[in-house]
């Protein structure tokens, strides 16, 4: 029986903070390589210098388990959504490289640290039934402010800077944060969590998925939008209308997404994921429509929400109090591989930018044999 997890506050909680997250990076995103482009002047080695930067407070999550010493974990949460906040907020004042690298780490620090927490929290407070459906809908309610952010960018863009831009969606996401500061979501009957770090030989396919997963999805968040500016020439405004479609699709579909995991398996769903992500890169590589290229974007994020299967699998063969130290963990793997292949795509993207996009089909057949795996971990974890 699925719980009714929408009565709960900790429900409620995140899905405002994850809103407030999503809209920042989408933000951040949806202007920056045009940002990037026209404004700074870089280049491809610059972005992907800048990109490997971006992960580096990924890699530093496992820091969060030494900050739950000191801070509850809910309000942990909301204090890295208003460092987010506040980076987004001062990404157009430093219009410089080196600015960029500033303004990066502190928008970055806040949003991993913040779906580091966000995790977690989720994974603790609902059930192996529940937690995919819940995943779901905080996704799909994020697409949705996610649209709002898009049409507003498509409408202001034209008349306002980017300083001005950046710091009015900056300043909102600080003003949210700093109220949820003074909530409280928590439950007593939530099992204590671990207080240093864990790392257990029964969770091996869960590092190795999480590894996989973060060298695979950097090619895509480095390289993807800025084959579309650099190759193609998309416009902000079309950078912004491409992300509200994308937006638009994952709103409808990512709680059918949760509702997959729960009918066929973690197996099932990451096969399928997999599989398209061999396509889609092989696609990226020799793409030569505009349209196309736009499709294969959209395409990219439907099954990159395949990727919460990863999660729920660990949440039926982990041990209850590892959860938040997991986490932690599991978000310094997925970016180990972060800090280092944008800046590596970057090189090859001067030799020639198609080596970028089969690496990633490559990382994405080897996941692809990893997930056949987990049905028999499923089975030793019963016994």
């Amino acid at each position: 029986m699925v719980m009714n997890y929408k009565t709960k506050k900790m429900y409620a909680y995140l899905m405002i903070l994850t809103i407030c997250a999503t809209a920042g990076l989408h933000v951040w995103r949806t202007l920056f390589d045009n940002f990037a482009v026209n404004i700074v002047h870089l280049e491809g080695h610059h972005i992907g210098f800048l990109q490997s930067i971006r992960e580096i407070p990924g890699f530093l999550a496992l820091l969060v388990v030494y900050a739950l010493l000191i801070i509850k974990e809910h309000k942990l949460s909301a204090l890295s959504v208003l460092f987010l906040g506040l980076g987004v907020t001062l990404t157009g004042v430093f219009p410089s490289f080196y600015g960029l690298v500033f303004t990066t780490l502190i928008m970055s620090f806040g949003f991993h640290y913040f779906e580091t927490t966000n995790q977690s929290l989720t994974l603790q407070y609902f059930d192996t039934k529940t937690a995919p459906l819940v995943f779901g809908k905080l996704r799909s309610v994020a697409a949705g402010s996610n649209i709002v952010c898009g049409v507003l960018i498509v409408l202001l863009s034209p008349v306002l800077k980017y300083q001005q831009l950046y710091g009015m969606f900056g300043l909102i996401i600080v003003g949210a944060a700093l109220l949820m500061l003074f909530k409280d979501p928590s439950e007593k009957n939530i099992v204590p969590q671990r207080k240093q770090m864990v790392l257990r030989g029964k969770y091996w396919l869960f590092y190795a998925l999480t590894f996989m997963a973060g060298a695979r999805r950097q090619i895509f968040i480095a390289f993807a939008v800025f084959l579309l500016v650099k190759h193609f020439s998309y416009s902000v405004s079309e950078i912004a209308l491409l992300f509200l479609l994308n937006n638009l699709v994952n709103y409808f579909l990512s709680p059918f997404i949760g509702k997959c995991i729960v009918w066929f398996g973690e197996r099932r769903v990451l096969s399928v994921e997999y599989v398209s992500l061999v396509i889609i890169f092989l696609a990226y590589a020799h793409v030569d429509s505009k349209w196309l290229a736009g499709i294969l974007y959209i395409a990219d994020h439907i099954f990159f929400n395949f990727a919460i299967a990863i999660r729920t699998f660990f949440q039926k063969i982990a041990d209850p109090e590892d959860i938040a130290p997991s986490m932690a963990v599991g978000f310094t793997i997925n970016h180990v591989a972060a800090v280092f292949l944008p800046a590596i795509g970057g090189l090859l993207w001067v030799f020639n930018y198609r080596l970028v996009f089969y690496t990633g089909a490559l990382l994405s057949l080897i996941s692809l044999i990893l997930v056949q795996l987990i049905t028999s971990q499923l089975k030793k974890n019963e016994h």
